[in-house]
């Protein structure tokens, strides 16, 4: 038998020149990516990060040169400081990181676990759009493992610009510096997912029926964008109702027991609204005592979920005389939270692998 023979579905390798590193083929990567995290909480680690992510065009859409002394002269001296203080309060200090790498790195090896042994040409890894790992490291790290082909998610369930685009921005800067670029495909969001859609829903059930009282209401917070954006066209604001639609039909719930709001708004603009903390003071003002939050566009919990939805609108409602106050964590890495990403994936590497 011919031992040069090259086995079928895998490439020659004859061509290369004497000494160049083996290369293994035909292996297929998946990259989940989250917004990013610092990797500390003191004064330079929360700058970097901070510098970073204001830095893109795509989440602040205003002038270049006002934007740049805003950002070194005013900001980047002062907020570093505060959001470090807020890290701090939810960081996870065995692992010495922020939780939203926590979970994402549980997510990716449940992944791995769950799809893995169906395939022996699946890798997976996970990035974060700002901060470390970065999507370049990890893209040229799939790439160093044989991966041809890589299979980008972004972990936002509804799409946005400054988010699902954003990565997609990050992934393609990274491939204009590659000779040899694996074909990438991109996974697209899911407001509509079945195992979304079913996995919320049962949160919510699960959830509230530790409570030993029932929420007058729910409150699904959905991270906000200017007002701006939407006008010039981003279409999160329809897909975030559209999701808050479906989780309520699925729950059998009357229009009103879980309503939409917007949380997380940065500088003097306009932003979707109704705001998250003007919600809650106001309801709380209006008479509700019992009140729970879910955050639906979050698949991992993070500064945005545990300080400013558990710590500081739990605040709000109390000094607004709100009595109970419960904040529904989010999918994170739990079986339903996998479910839902093995659903996206398995639907997008259809044609590649059949799992």
């Amino acid at each position: 038998m011919n031992q040069n023979v090259t086995p079928p579905g895998a490439r020659s390798t004859s061509h290369l020149p004497a000494g160049h590193p083996p290369v293994k083929f035909g292996k297929i990567g998946v990259l989940i990516v989250n917004l990013g995290t610092p990797d500390g909480t003191d004064y330079w680690s929360m700058r970097r990060y901070l510098k970073e992510f204001l830095s893109d065009r795509r989440v602040i859409e205003v002038n270049r040169v006002l934007w740049w002394f805003i950002l070194n002269v005013i900001i980047l001296s002062r907020r570093p400081q505060a959001k470090g203080k807020d890290y701090a309060t939810i960081w996870n200090t065995e692992r010495d990181e922020g939780p939203l790498r926590t979970i994402t790195r549980a997510q990716s090896e449940k992944l791995d676990a769950a799809l893995g042994p169906l395939s022996d040409r699946l890798v997976f890894d996970w990035a974060m759009r700002y901060g470390n790992p970065s999507i370049a490291s990890r893209i040229e790290a799939l790439q160093a493992q044989g991966c041809e082909r890589l299979l980008l998610v972004p972990l936002y369930p509804q799409y946005a610009a400054a988010t699902s685009a954003t990565v997609c921005d990050a992934a393609f800067d990274a491939l204009k510096t590659m000779r040899w670029q694996p074909v990438l495909r991109v996974a697209p969001h899911w407001p509509d997912e079945p195992a979304y859609i079913e996995g919320i829903a049962n949160s919510i059930r699960t959830s509230l029926a530790t409570l030993d009282w029932e929420p007058e209401l729910v409150l699904a917070s959905f991270h906000g964008i200017p007002k701006e954006y939407f006008e010039k066209g981003d279409p999160y604001h329809c897909y975030c109702y559209q999701t808050t639609r479906l989780v309520r039909e699925a729950l059998g719930w009357p229009e009103g027991k879980l309503r939409l709001t917007f949380q997380s708004r940065f500088g003097k603009a306009e932003w979707l609204q109704p705001y998250t903390d003007k919600t809650v003071e106001a309801l709380a003002q209006s008479g509700v005592k019992r009140l729970a939050v879910i955050t639906p566009g979050f698949v991992a919990d993070c500064l945005e979920t545990l300080e400013e939805i558990a710590g500081e609108n739990a605040e709000i409602f109390h000094h607004s005389g709100g009595e109970k106050f419960h904040f529904i964590p989010c999918l994170n890495d739990t079986p339903d939270g996998i479910k839902v990403l093995e659903a996206v994936v398995r639907r997008e590497l259809k044609g590649w692998v059949e799992l």
